[in-house]
């Protein structure tokens, strides 16, 4: 069970602790130059998209396996940070609290 609220009504669980996944991608060189030529007319830029959401699930997953390793079967209270780590590379960061039903 994954979770964005820290909320469950009507249920007892253990918290395991604070779990966390962390992942840095880059986008090709010659996507980011198609990119950059988007930016300069507008619109979706594709390519920085795709890379976002390949690294979020990646990051989700980290920190699912590490919540496993605790023994949890839940997470609670999920969020998620970002930050550009130079350009054309995206850094996610996943995280909530690990319990046990």
């Amino acid at each position: 069970m994954l979770l964005t609220t820290t909320v469950l009504l009507n249920a007892e669980y253990e918290v395991l602790g604070v779990v966390m996944g962390n992942k840095v991608r880059a986008v090709h060189v010659g996507r980011d130059i198609m990119a950059f030529f988007k930016n300069l007319v507008g619109g979706e830029v594709k390519e920085y998209s795709e890379l976002m959401r390949k690294v979020r699930e990646s990051a989700t997953d980290e920190m699912i396996e590490e919540a496993k390793k605790l023994g949890a079967n839940g997470i609670i209270g999920i969020q998620y940070a970002s930050s550009q780590v130079a350009s054309g590379m995206a850094e996610i960061i996943a995280y909530g609290t690990a319990i046990k039903l």
